[in-house]
């Protein structure tokens, strides 16, 4: 899962990925409108999607959206924390979370299935149970129908300086606290990841909100045979 204190669009501090992948409403898609034309090809085959953003721009082709959820259409938000100011630094070219809970909000009003990816979930700045719980709550407020989540990160030999160098920047003191606990291991879990897991399950169960995606059944399109 992308990770957001690394270089590229949407972040600054997050680690890295671990396989590639890009969000499909880049500022740039303001002005191209590539995937909206994208998901008019989607919309008139009757292909499903599942869409993953860190934008609002996704309302722009909500018509489209409605027109794909006959098939089966689903917009997930990354999210992975509820307070803008703590978004803004680990995410500062994203949509402030606000936003995007708006979004969801706007979504799922409108009958599109929606919900939010939890990860990563950043050791020592986002790990903690008030961060979980305001996360989930804002879901649950906004129409979240799921939470698919992991608490925790990785880190790849050539990303971590560069994410070391962004905790110093805007976390100091944090830095130390990853090499104490983590070395030079590519997976760094969540503190106490049991127990948030734990109390997010409790809390996706209390608010009726899935802990995986909603099933996309195929539909067989039925044709008239031939009398002869």
């Amino acid at each position: 899962m992308q990770s957001e204190l690394m270089r590229g669009q949407g972040s600054e501090l997050y680690a890295n990925c671990d396989y590639g992948m890009n969000d499909p409403y880049m500022p740039l898609e303001a002005t191209r409108n590539l995937t909206g034309q994208a998901l008019r090809i989607i919309a008139e085959n009757r292909f499903p999607v599942h869409i993953i953003t860190k934008s609002d721009l996704v309302l722009r082709d909500l018509d489209t959206l409605k027109q794909i959820s006959q098939t089966y259409a689903a917009v997930s938000f990354t999210i992975t924390t509820a307070d803008d100011a703590l978004g803004k630094k680990v995410e500062p070219g994203a949509t402030l979370v606000s936003k995007r809970l708006a979004a969801m909000k706007t979504l799922a009003e409108n009958d599109v299935l929606t919900g939010v990816t939890m990860m990563p979930i950043l050791p020592f700045i986002e790990d903690s149970e008030e961060n979980i719980r305001a996360i989930v709550e804002q879901a649950h407020a906004n129409g979240a129908r799921y939470i698919l989540a992991a608490f925790g990160m990785t880190m790849r030999d050539r990303q971590r300086e560069y994410y070391y160098t962004q905790l110093d920047r805007l976390f100091p003191g944090v830095r130390e606290r990853y090499e104490r606990a983590f070395g030079e291991r590519y997976s760094a879990p969540a503190n106490h990841p049991r127990q948030l897991e734990k109390l997010f399950h409790e809390l996706c169960a209390r608010y009726g909100i899935a802990t995986h995606m909603p099933l996309y059944t195929l539909q067989k399109r039925m044709t008239q045979p031939s009398l002869f």
